[in-house]
């Protein structure tokens, strides 16, 4: 049915409710499409698109570790920039870790290169658990610099900002480094459920401030990253990992910006995840938007979901791909355009900017 609205976007509702924030970005087409509201064209970011494909970010990045530039608001301003500036994308995100704020906090970690985060001492016991004390905000002070850098060149463009999962979090610091079967991590969530529930609570309460100390600096929007959700069973998910999730989420409820939440290999758990209170569900490119948004249930926007590997394909095959896409999101309530995963490393630069002209032509209102 045609109603003169956009299609896969419901009608605006009027001034704003009481708990959305306004600024220089409010009525930008991201923010828009998280609210659900019309839009002018489909806005596009891409995880990971601060750095990785970018010369000059490996330019500005040689001979600095990585948790180093996390630390420096100067680079981490100038990373985050440069994507918005060559792409024209309708989002920044900002540069940084889902390990910070465990470094912020005293853990020995590092991030090595071709490898990830690595933890010297991984947790495994009660005792272990006593090394993580609460996060302060003063720990992430370069963070609040950082956001208050950036948000004063952005201006109209917004910045999200975003978080690592309590359950990935608590994958890397048991496992001591990425891991494939996820298996110390699965048997202390089986075996040992106190302490994993404890564990799991103490890591959404560190999240959670990581993710108000960026808001409150002036990020428009959050992402919550639970990226080795997929390694779970629905009923193991929501079992163990869906009130430590669901708490971080409240812990911003009242902010006013919007909750993203993205997991990669989630379709089983596409439904628990919006249950867990964001306002927009990340999708990876395994499950089609209209199906995710079934599954997903109503009142929650979509972002995704084109596989990044297509980008390597001819840009004609990128172009109809991403059709594709926007074409499953005609049945969704809101539609963020985005990968469904981070950019990969060899990505061509040139083919993400013209994938963000090809969604924004096509898709004008």
């Amino acid at each position: 049915m045609d109603d003169g609205q956009p299609q896969g976007r419901r009608p605006a509702g009027g001034a704003p409710g009481p708990g959305v924030r306004r600024g220089p970005a409010y009525d930008s087409a991201f923010l828009r499409a998280c609210r659900r509201e019309p839009v002018p064209h489909t806005p596009v970011w891409f995880m990971r698109q601060a750095g990785r494909s970018l010369p000059e970010y490996r330019q500005v990045r040689e001979g600095i570790a990585m948790l180093d530039s996390c630390m420096r608001p100067d680079l981490v301003t100038e990373i985050t920039l440069q994507p918005v500036r060559r792409h024209r994308v309708d989002a920044a995100i900002f540069f940084s870790d889902i390990v910070v704020p465990l470094k912020a906090i005293g853990l020995d970690l590092d991030i090595r290169p071709g490898v990830g985060p690595v933890v010297a001492e991984p947790i495994r016991s009660r005792a272990d658990l006593e090394r993580l004390r609460p996060l302060e905000p003063d720990d992430v002070h370069y963070v609040t610099e950082a956001v208050g850098l950036l948000t004063a060149e952005l201006g109209t463009t917004p910045l999200i900002g975003f978080a690592g999962a309590p359950f990935t979090l608590a994958s890397y610091l048991i496992e001591g480094g990425p891991s494939r079967n996820h298996e110390r991590t699965k048997a202390l969530m089986y075996g040992d459920p106190d302490l994993w529930r404890d564990l799991l609570d103490r890591l959404a309460g560190i999240t959670a401030t990581f993710l108000r100390v960026q808001i409150a600096a002036g990020a428009s929007a959050v992402q919550l990253f639970d990226s080795w959700a997929g390694a779970l069973a629905p009923q193991d998910y929501r079992r163990s990992v869906l009130p430590a999730s669901t708490k971080v989420f409240d812990a911003v409820a009242g902010l006013g910006v919007p909750r993203i939440h993205f997991g990669v290999g989630t379709g089983e758990l596409l439904h628990l995840m919006g249950q867990a209170g964001a306002d927009v569900v990340g999708v990876d490119w395994r499950v089609p938007l209209d199906e995710a948004a079934r599954r997903i249930g109503p009142g929650r926007a979509v972002q995704g979901n084109l596989d990044p590997a297509v980008l390597f394909a001819p840009h004609q095959v990128v172009q109809a791909k991403a059709s594709e896409v926007l074409l499953a999101a005609k049945a969704t309530e809101g539609h963020v355009f985005n990968l469904g995963h981070g950019v990969l490393p060899t990505t061509d630069p040139d083919a993400l900017t013209r994938l963000v002209d090809f969604v924004h032509t096509t898709s004008q209102a």
